[in-house]
């Protein structure tokens, strides 16, 4: 009787995740040298490069947010918006020139890259230039952040709340955002469904 060779599972379980992390080492230096070229583009409208956990956050001042983007998509490549977020700064340690930042985190899929792309934006006049000309998921995104954080994108063709009512007054998003528990939900219109009778 012939034997079949058996195979031997912590040799390739090992080998997985020896490749796998060379994969993320190569991913990493690709990352940083696209960093780098960031940041002589940028010159002195970087503000800093922060390489936290394997992942790189270049943070722009806001007057070259959009024309930064534009350059990420026609110079090098970064074809994917990925995600764009909003964040409050109220309650945080650390020192942050602003109490808002908005974040974009964009892909190069041709060369497996991320680059997360951070802006401040001040509480007195809480407003970004929109990314939706330079990728359209940017539409989305940008109205959840208004949505939840009120800040304001400059030229969104259709910035309108896309999670909460229009009516709803407040940013649920914002640090000092009242949480007043029963009667939050209180003053929502009721929408009545076709035979309904009021309660």
């Amino acid at each position: 009787m012939t034997r079949l060779p058996t195979a031997d599972h912590e040799a390739q379980a090992r080998q997985r995740r020896e490749a796998s992390k060379q994969a993320a080492e190569r991913r990493l230096e690709r990352e940083r040298g696209l960093a780098r070229q960031v940041a002589e583009w940028l010159g002195d409208d970087l503000m800093e490069v922060i390489e936290f956990r394997g992942q790189l956050t270049v943070i722009c001042k806001l007057n070259r947010i959009h024309a930064l983007l534009v350059w990420l998509r026609d110079e090098l490549a970064f074809d994917m918006l990925v995600d764009a977020t909003g964040v409050d700064y109220l309650k945080l340690e650390g020192d942050h020139p602003e109490r808002f930042a908005v974040v974009y985190h964009v892909a190069n899929t041709v060369r497996e890259a991320r680059l997360r792309i951070r802006t401040y934006v001040s509480e007195e006049d809480p407003t970004a230039p929109t990314a939706s000309d330079v990728w359209a998921a940017a539409g989305w995104a940008e109205r959840e952040i208004y949505d939840m954080y009120g800040l304001e994108f400059e030229g969104h063709p259709n910035l309108i709340r896309i999670l909460l009512p229009h009516e709803y007054s407040g940013h649920p998003l914002r640090k000092d955002y009242p949480l007043r528990g029963r009667g939050e939900r209180d003053n929502f219109p009721v929408i009545r469904r076709g035979g309904e009778a009021d309660a």
